[in-house]
């Protein structure tokens, strides 16, 4: 989950904090007298009949067991447990204990109405060392897991990268600053590919490239930890792009007929400040341009001149042939979406763009980094259909942090986390009214849980988990969703 990632980071990662794009109001200012974009009036009262209502999670956020059935260690429990790295000191040696609870997880997923469950696999936990023998006893849990979520009607969707590198790899090749570390990783792919297809149909290669390279490598707030210099960094986030492509191909040939592969992005959501047509233009160009280094060269088959010449000597070090295997053919486009990252407005500059400043009154959430700002619900999957043409989309995550202090009567009333999804919900409501191709949504996160950097103290979920004794408990939030799922609208 994207997380204490600045604006300005953002747009250093995609190689574009510099050739004339401004974070200050261009001088041309928006057109007057231009018709505005499409808006949200009119809109039907439900969502698609065929609409995926799901919920999400990630292995090391959740299962605990770090030293359990043969599992290695991974860099983020290395980690974890260098002091000052988390803000509350915790780790997530136990976490939520899902390794253990599994089986009740999966009626809370249940009582919500959900039939989708994103979940990821840790990599440690089926090759300990990243490569050489799998572990058979790693891999059981997740068919245990499988089997229990399709006993109870509910579709399981796995992510195979969450960020849990296998430590080994980290030591031995410098994890993903190393193309052994992508070679590695198609291996591991091809073997859960070929052992869970037979239950699992969609797969999602790699979750954030964005926040794993960034936070990871170059800001040091996450594991492994590092601060790489810019063009390191940029071969970092090459290597994870090639790590992908390599998946997908390896998920092609070792998974069952019919098995679907593709990313899960938190791609850097660039919204219209006004809906006119130079600025909506001027939008799609900063969306195609601030993602350059990950999405764009998944789906174009090349990184932009604009890309390029900025990173200039900085940039990634790859072949032709890198490129025609990060662009392998994929079937869907997960978009992890929690917050507008740059309004935008049509300028008269070498970008034909502006970001515009955020003031500091603007919204947001318990975590400051999460901006409150709906229409990027809508304007991401619009803008990422339209402008590489896919034809699938999900949003693979989507929630927000909130207080969630019960109160007297023991009851967690998130009225705040209410208004969060109802706003964003209504947005996506407005993007699939239009025909955008958003076949389902994962809610962020089924219940409270290891918040990374942050550890336990920021919560996301729709069950309250009391950490001393693993009780969950729905928050009014639940009741919310489960109602939305019910109905399949805003309620």
């Amino acid at each position: 989950m994207f997380n204490r990632l600045s604006r300005r980071h953002f747009a250093k990662i995609a190689g574009w904090s510099a050739l004339g794009l401004s974070t200050k109001s261009a001088s041309g200012q928006t057109p007057s007298g231009t018709q505005a974009g499409p808006s949200n009036r009119g809109q039907p009262s439900s969502f698609p009949g065929h609409f995926l209502w799901g919920t999400a999670t990630s292995a090391y956020q959740i299962e605990g067991a770090v030293n359990e059935d043969g599992r290695g260690p991974s860099i983020w429990d290395r980690f974890a447990h260098i002091d000052g790295k988390i803000s509350d000191h915790s780790t997530a040696d136990v976490a939520n204990d899902h390794f253990h609870r599994y089986k009740e997880d999966v009626q809370l997923i249940k009582a919500l109405g959900a039939k989708a469950y994103r979940f990821s696999i840790a990599w440690p936990r089926v090759f300990p060392e990243g490569t050489g023998a799998p572990n058979p006893k790693g891999l059981d849990f997740y068919n245990r897991l499988l089997d229990e979520l399709l006993a109870n009607g509910i579709e399981p969707f796995a992510t195979l990268y969450h960020w849990d590198l296998p430590q080994s790899l980290q030591d031995r090749f410098g994890g993903w600053r190393s193309r052994e570390t992508s070679k590695a990783f198609a291996d591991y792919a091809a073997y859960v590919a070929e052992r869970l297809s037979d239950r699992v149909k969609d797969i999602f290669t790699i979750n954030e490239c964005s926040r794993l390279v960034y936070s990871g490598y170059g800001a040091g707030i996450d594991a492994p930890g590092l601060s790489l210099p810019p063009q390191e960094l940029n071969q970092v986030m090459h290597n994870v792009a090639l790590g992908h492509g390599l998946a997908v191909q390896a998920v092609r040939a070792h998974g069952r007929a019919g098995t679907k592969v593709g990313p899960a992005e938190n791609l850097v959501v660039c919204i219209p400040a006004i809906e006119t047509p130079a600025n909506i233009r001027a939008t799609e160009i900063a969306t195609r341009e601030l993602n350059a280094g990950y999405l764009t060269a998944i789906l174009e088959g090349k990184y932009t001149d604009g890309f390029l010449a900025y990173a200039g000597k900085n940039a990634p070090t790859y072949t032709a042939e890198d490129l025609k295997i990060i662009s392998s053919p994929i079937d869907f486009v997960g978009l992890n979406i929690y917050l507008p990252h740059h309004y935008v407005v049509a300028a008269d500059n070498a970008a034909g763009f502006s970001l515009l400043p955020f003031p500091k009154s603007f919204p947001h959430m318990e975590s400051d980094w999460l901006k409150i700002g709906p229409e990027a619900m809508y304007w991401a999957p619009r803008q990422v259909a339209k402008l590489w043409n896919v034809k699938s989309i999900y949003i693979t995550e989507n929630g927000a942090s909130a207080s969630d202090q019960p109160v007297a009567d023991g009851n967690v009333y998130d009225l705040d986390r209410i208004m969060y999804l109802r706003n964003y919900l209504t947005q996506l409501q407005r993007a699939t009214s239009e025909g955008v191709p958003v076949l389902g949504y994962f809610l962020w996160s089924l219940m409270d849980n290891f918040e990374w950097a942050d550890g336990f103290e920021k919560r996301f979920g729709l069950y309250r988990v009391d950490f001393n004794t693993q009780r969950r408990t729905p928050k009014l939030s639940a009741s919310f969703y489960r109602e939305i799922i019910e109905r399949n609208m805003v309620v």
